[in-house]
C-alpha cells in the first residue's frame, strides 16, 4: 500500500483524535460534560478540517448521510439482534463483574450519578452514537478506504475503535472479560465497516449502534437501581 501526504495525514488526524479522546476518558479526570464537549470537538472539528483542507473529498462527506429505507430496516432488525445479545452477555456475566464498582467510578471520576443517568442515557444513544459512527466508519472507514485501500481501512477503523474504548473502562473488568471485550468490539466494528460499505452511508450502524447503547443503557438503568 502506498500513502500519499492526504493519506498520511488522514491516517495521523484519525489516529491522533481517537487516541487522544481515550486517553481523556482514561486518565484525566473531568465532569461528563466537558469530556463530551472534547469527544465533539475530536470527533467532528478535527474530520471537517480534513474536508475543509482537501475540498475534493467534500462529494465524499455528503453522500455519508443520504439513508436508504430498505438497508434501515435490515440494519433494525440486527440492531435488535445486538440489544439481545449484550444484555444476555450482561445476565451471564454479571457474577463476574464488580458493579459496584463500576458505578463508583463512573460517579467518582466524571460524575454521573442517579440524578443524571438519564440524560447521559440519552446522550450516548443518540448523540454519542452519531459522533463515533461518523468519526469511525465514516471518516476512519469510507473516507480513509477511498484514499489507502479496503483491507487496510477496514482493520485499522475497527482495531482503532476497540483501543479508544480502553481508556473510558479503564480498571472495570478482570483481564479476560477486557479481552473478551475489545474482541467484541473489533468484529463489531467490522461488522458496522461491513454495513456502511455497502450503502455508502453511516445511517445502518447508527442504528445498530444506538440498539447497543440502549443494551448498555439498560445495565446502566440497573446499576443506578433504576431497574
Amino acid at each position: 500500500m502506498k500513502l500519499n501526504r492526504k493519506s498520511i495525514f488522514l491516517i495521523l488526524s484519525i489516529t491522533l483524535s481517537a487516541l487522544g479522546m481515550s486517553l481523556i476518558d482514561g486518565f484525566i479526570q473531568l465532569p461528563y460534560l466537558y469530556k463530551s464537549i472534547f469527544k465533539i470537538t475530536l470527533f467532528s472539528v478535527v474530520p471537517m478540517g480534513y474536508f475543509v483542507r482537501y475540498k475534493d473529498e467534500y462529494s465524499h462527506l455528503k453522500k455519508l448521510f443520504i439513508p436508504k429505507k430498505s438497508d434501515l430496516k435490515i440494519a433494525l432488525l440486527l440492531g435488535v439482534s445486538v440489544y439481545a445479545v449484550i444484555f444476555l452477555a450482561y445476565v451471564l456475566l454479571k457474577d463476574h463483574i464488580e458493579l459496584a464498582s463500576i458505578r463508583d467510578a463512573l460517579t467518582g471520576d466524571v460524575g454521573v450519578t442517579a440524578h443524571n443517568f438519564i440524560y447521559v442515557a440519552i446522550y450516548i444513544s443518540l448523540i454519542n452514537s452519531l459522533l463515533e459512527e461518523f468519526f469511525f466508519r465514516g471518516f476512519a472507514f469510507l473516507i480513509l478506504k477511498e484514499n489507502t485501500g479496503r483491507l487496510f481501512a477496514y482493520v485499522f477503523s475497527a482495531l482503532l475503535f476497540a483501543l479508544y474504548h480502553v481508556g473510558m473502562t479503564s480498571g472495570w473488568f478482570h483481564w479476560s472479560i477486557y479481552l473478551l471485550a475489545m474482541t467484541g468490539l473489533f468484529a463489531g466494528g467490522c461488522i458496522f465497516n461491513y454495513l456502511n460499505e455497502k450503502t455508502g452511508t453511516i445511517y445502518p450502524s447508527w442504528l445498530v449502534h444506538m440498539f447497543a447503547n440502549f443494551a448498555i443503557n439498560t445495565v446502566g438503568f440497573i446499576l443506578f437501581g433504576f431497574i
